[in-house]
């Protein structure tokens, strides 16, 4: 299959889950459109040197992961003032008593900022994703025993966000 990619075919079947993803690997909303036309240039430019190893799907994943660790380092060398702060997700004087799914997105991506790259690329393809550990493995290039520690780390630290975020909530 190397070599013989169609990329307007990729670009079709992969195109929507790119654009999510991105967005789930902290890729900021002003950046989300720019860096999904850079991963579909490296799948281009990439295209002869693919390796019918594991699933396009998993390769596809492999390059966004990449692309958003470049966005995100860009965009955090980029800013003028430092801040160990980061804004509250959503606003805590809502009166509603469950969130929408914008708010929800919102304090998943607020949460999902608070791993480290590593982990973060794991929950996201694993969980949000559904890639195998084996894919996974493949397309980030490490052990696989390494993608499942990343993967334990990480839920570990999205447990505890997430029991945080109730204490908040109900204190409020």
């Amino acid at each position: 299959m190397s070599g013989r990619l169609d990329i307007a075919a990729i670009f079709r079947e992969h195109g929507p889950y790119v654009y999510t993803l991105l967005r789930s690997l902290g890729v900021a909303p002003a950046d989300v459109d720019d860096a999904f036309q850079e991963v579909f240039v490296v799948i281009h430019r990439r295209a002869g040197e693919y390796e019918d190893r594991g699933s396009v799907r998993g390769w596809v994943h492999g390059i966004c992961v990449r692309v958003a660790l470049r966005s995100r380092s860009r965009r955090s060398a980029a800013r003028e003032i430092a801040s160990e702060d980061l804004p509250e997700a959503i606003d805590p004087t809502t009166p509603a008593e469950h969130l929408s799914d914008q708010q929800a997105r919102e304090v998943l991506y607020a949460i999902l900022d608070g791993l480290d790259d590593d982990k973060r690329a794991v929950f996201v393809l694993f969980e949000l994703e559904g890639l195998s550990m084996q894919e996974i493995a493949q397309s980030l290039e490490c052990p696989i025993q390494t993608a499942y520690s990343r993967l334990r780390a990480a839920r570990e630290a999205v447990d505890a966000a997430v029991r945080r975020y109730r204490l908040r909530k109900e204190f409020k």
